[in-house]
């Protein structure tokens, strides 16, 4: 089994090594996180160094791929990561075995995908996104790079959704809607119409509160 380091060993780096482990992907080997000191043990997985230390570690063969585990509060630093490290060190991919992915819908890079998600037919994730428990991605839809989707999404098919989009709990798109970069919504926001300037959406309809 290939040996996977996690960017990150709070929460969201923990649940990436539990289910990668729990579910046959990989064997959790490390983590890497600037704000614990080496030899800490999260979840039964040390900690090796901080950022600084991942490529040094990969070329001395401690590990076969990477993959972070930041999460939505610092969206633009976990981008920055992927950017860092996409063209020096492998990056894995984590679905869970109780998702449906159609065999037509394609999944990125360093993507993470919970429990429960359903991929329709050629949908696509792109690089470093995640898909929270029980997201449905309906037909002919694409979520964009380093987007974080919350538990319960609910996206219609003909939808585009930018990168370094966060759409909240159970969130609704109804079909043929673009998401535009940078775009948060709310807990159990609906939205009915593009969302076409950054900024945080909550309602329903959804409308841009700031």
């Amino acid at each position: 089994m290939k040996r996977l380091a996690i960017i990150g060993s709070g929460d969201l780096g923990q649940q990436i090594a539990y289910h990668a482990r729990e579910d046959g992907h990989y064997e959790p080997a490390g983590f890497f996180d600037d704000f614990e000191a080496p030899g800490t043990v999260k979840h039964g997985v040390q900690v090796w160094g901080g950022v600084n230390d991942v490529l040094a570690t990969f070329e001395r063969g401690a590990f076969d791929c990477l993959m972070i585990g930041i999460g939505y509060n610092h969206m633009a630093f976990r981008q920055q990561l992927y950017e860092r490290f996409r063209n020096t060190v492998p990056f894995g991919k984590v679905i869970h075995s109780s998702s449906y992915i159609d065999k037509s819908a394609s999944v990125g890079s360093g993507v993470f995908i919970y429990p429960g998600c359903v991929l329709d037919m050629d949908v696509e994730i792109k690089d470093n996104a995640l898909l929270n428990v029980g997201c449905t991605i309906a037909h002919h839809s694409t979520v964009g790079e380093g987007s974080f989707l919350s538990p319960g999404v609910k996206v219609a098919g003909f939808t585009e959704i930018s990168g370094g989009v966060i759409l909240g709990i159970g969130t609704i798109v109804i079909d043929n809607i673009k998401i535009a970069p940078g775009v948060r919504t709310a807990g159990g926001a609906v939205v009915i119409d593009h969302l076409d300037r950054p900024g945080l959406y909550a309602g329903v309809p959804a409308q841009f509160k700031k």
